[in-house]
């Protein structure tokens, strides 16, 4: 056998996948592992790619992305405040090459990202891609917020990056003004990007979301990224975006264009109308779940970190005395409802539901949870 690039060892496939492809085993197993939403891609969007389509736009779309697109995000980032230019306008393959492009152009091998810990596991695989490492910031007693002690903690002459997404996968949490204001003291000046992975931002409940990358005095070490698929319903259209510095464009616009060279032009079509849609239905339907959910969970008696955002409530199930992993299987082909084990997002003791499907399926999957937590002895009650 012909050795492979060794920083491929360090892969795994996808944790949410096998847990979800385990309970598709199970004849009627209820699916709360995936982050998609269950909504079609709104008509507006749909129209707008076929009218492209019929109009002939089925060539190359420049490298960077279509002039039409990168104008509509510009505009719409200077709108919510963080003000770009086109040019630093990256149009990518959803966030995933976005994130894929920000961190194998800035990393060198030996360095590290600074991940804020319960998180999303494709940070640490495109860190070992780039021979880099990830490092953990665990948040889980800290309310799950950044205090600068602990970021100052971890910051060491390798530290290039800290990745922030909040609304959080797989918490939900909404970072606190004091955690980004924690993160801007320590790494402003210094030669540490801020990656903002805001995929979430427009999903939060009851108030905005605080947000780094509306703070221009970071913005030279700051690069964003950004996906359709979760507020517009457009995870199979595989698009998103990417801002970053103008110095910083140059070279990840040669990564992107040598991986991808570009999104096709009829989707940038879709993802530009998106752009001027409004999303607001589908993100009360989303509040109404999660409300029923936070609700039926505290009947259980369970704990969890109120999810301000996102679809997913992180929940505590550490007084079972099982670990995350063991807990989901049993639950999977003893109760036919499937959740993601928290080890998945380098946290033990708790366990990722999503609320991305509909109120029946909700209900019937958590009234089978609670049937099962009643098969299972707690420890915190053991007398």
């Amino acid at each position: 056998m012909i050795p492979l690039n060794q920083n491929l060892n360090a892969l795994k496939r996808s944790p949410i996948r096998v847990y979800t492809n385990l309970a598709k085993e199970v004849p009627g197993c209820v699916m709360l592992t995936i982050g998609e939403p269950d909504f079609d891609t709104p008509d507006g969007v749909k129209e707008a790619a076929v009218a492209a389509l019929n109009q002939g736009q089925t060539h190359y779309a420049p490298n960077q992305g279509t002039d039409a697109l990168r104008r509509a995000v510009a505009a719409y980032e200077t709108r919510r405040g963080h003000a770009v230019k086109e040019n630093q306008v990256l149009i990518t393959i959803g966030a995933s090459q976005a994130l894929f492009t920000a961190l194998l152009g800035i990393l060198n091998p030996g360095e590290e990202v600074i991940v804020p810990t319960p998180g999303f596991v494709l940070y640490e695989s495109i860190a070992a891609v780039a021979g880099a490492r990830t490092v953990a910031l665990d948040v889980t007693k800290t309310n799950f917020q950044i205090t600068k002690e602990a970021l100052e903690a971890a910051i060491t002459p390798k530290t290039k990056a800290i990745i922030l997404n909040s609304p959080c996968n797989p918490t939900g949490v909404v970072l606190s003004r004091e955690s980004l204001q924690a993160v801007k003291e320590a790494v402003l000046g210094r030669p540490i990007f801020v990656i903002v992975d805001n995929v979430y931002n427009q999903l939060c409940y009851g108030k905005s979301c605080p947000d780094l990358s509306l703070d221009a005095e970071l913005a030279d070490q700051l690069i964003l990224c950004q996906s359709f698929s979760k507020p517009y319903a457009m995870t199979g259209w595989r698009v998103g975006y990417l801002t970053c510095p103008e110095y910083v464009m140059d070279r990840l616009l040669l990564l992107s264009a040598a991986n991808i060279a570009a999104v096709p032009t009829f989707v940038q079509a879709g993802a530009a109308a998106a752009l001027e849609s409004d999303p607001s239905d589908m993100i009360r339907t989303y509040d109404s779940r999660r409300q029923y959910v936070c609700t039926r969970l505290k009947e259980m008696g369970l704990n969890f970190p109120e999810p301000e955002g996102a679809f997913y409530v992180f929940v505590d199930i550490s007084p079972y005395g099982l670990t995350s992993g063991e807990f989901c299987t049993r639950m999977i082909r003893q109760a036919a409802v499937a959740a993601v084990p928290g080890s998945c997002f380098g946290t033990e003791g708790y366990i990722r539901l999503s609320y991305c499907c509909s109120s029946e399926s909700l209900k019937i999957g958590l009234d089978r949870m609670e049937a099962f937590l009643k098969t299972l002895p707690r420890k915190d009650t053991v007398q």
